[in-house]
């Protein structure tokens, strides 16, 4: 099954860190991605993630707008707009 991408907007890339926005029509995805750095998440919108997880499991999460949190590197996944209006995010990655 082919999905629409979400779509990346690198905001800050220094020695320090990489900002990106994420934004996510209904149904698009990031696609399959491992995560080379620790990161923290800031949900900009309600966030109905569907997360297709390396060990085959699939879950869906709501991450309420406003909400932060981290998560350290090595995590791989497909995050899915699992919802029926858009969503949005800024990954920080730690460098």
């Amino acid at each position: 099954m082919s999905r629409q991408k979400a779509t990346a907007s690198q905001l800050i890339d220094d020695d320090r860190v990489r900002v990106t926005r994420f934004d996510f029509a209904p149904g698009a995805e990031t696609g399959w991605h491992r995560h080379a750095m620790d990161y923290v998440i800031t949900a900009l919108t309600e966030c109905r993630m569907t997360l297709e997880e390396a060990n085959g499991e699939t879950r869906d999460v709501v991450v309420p707008a406003g909400t932060v949190y981290r998560r350290d590197e090595g995590v791989e996944h497909n995050v899915i707009n699992g919802g029926d209006i858009p969503m949005s995010f800024v990954e920080i990655e730690l460098k």
